[in-house]
Formats: C-alpha cells, structure tokens, sequence
C-alpha cells in the first residue's frame, strides 16, 4: 500500500464546526470532513478491499465509504493532517492479518513436574491432620 498514491484518493470538505467558539466558530470551515470510497479505490488489491470490508465493516456505510470527521484544531490545514494521520492509521490497522497460531504439545518433563508438586502438596496437607491412634 502506498501512503501517497492511497491518500491522492480522499475526498475533503470543509465545514463550519459545532460547539462553543464564539465568533470564529460561525465565520471559519475548519472542520474538515473525509470520504474514503472503498469500492472506487485504484490502489487496494481486491483481496486488500475485501480484508477492509470486513475489519472495518462497523465504520463503512452501505456504499462501503469511509467517513471521518476532525474538528480538534481551529486551522483547517492542521484538521486535515490530523484526519490523514487517522485515516492511515485506520487502513493500516484494517490490513493487518494476524499470525496464525499452532498449537504445541505440553512436554512430558512439565507434566511429571506438576505432578509432583500437586504429591508434595497432597503430603503437606496430610501431615497437618491429627495423627490417629
């Protein structure tokens, strides 16, 4: 995947952020909004897309985009490196396949081991009782 060639692909908007911020809030689009179409990407392999689809399958539309929104900053240009930075770290983390995990055997010195912890256990326990005459 290409950081480059994926991110040429995104779509921005800027709006007017909600909340409080007085006078620069209702005169500034500094929220910066980004649409990310799944299906229209050049970029992603079809097996990368369909990885994408099912990891993310919780933050896409029905149309399989991706929207993110950032409205920490009051710039605009900040907002946008910031929803850039997530979006990656979105895709990144989307593609990522985990090892498979194969199963081993216990060793035999482990379980005679155990055993014979569990036997000195057992003798410990047995001599705190009251000797019977």
């Amino acid at each position: 995947m290409d950081n480059e060639k994926i991110i040429s692909e995104l779509n921005f908007k800027a709006v007017r952020s909600s909340g409080a911020g007085g006078q620069n809030v209702n005169k500034v689009s500094s929220k910066v909004v980004l649409t990310f179409d799944l299906e229209a990407s050049q970029v992603l392999s079809d097996e990368e897309k369909a990885l994408l689809k099912d990891n993310l399958s919780s933050r896409l539309t029905s149309e399989n985009i991706l929207i993110l929104n950032c409205d920490e900053d009051r710039s605009q240009i900040k907002n946008k490196e910031i929803v850039i930075k997530r979006f990656l770290e979105i895709i990144k983390k989307g593609l990522f396949v985990p090892k498979v995990r194969k199963a081993t055997k216990i060793p035999k010195s482990v379980i005679k081991k155990r055993i014979k912890d569990k036997k000195s256990v057992s003798e410990i326990k047995k001599n705190r009782k009251r000797p019977e005459f």
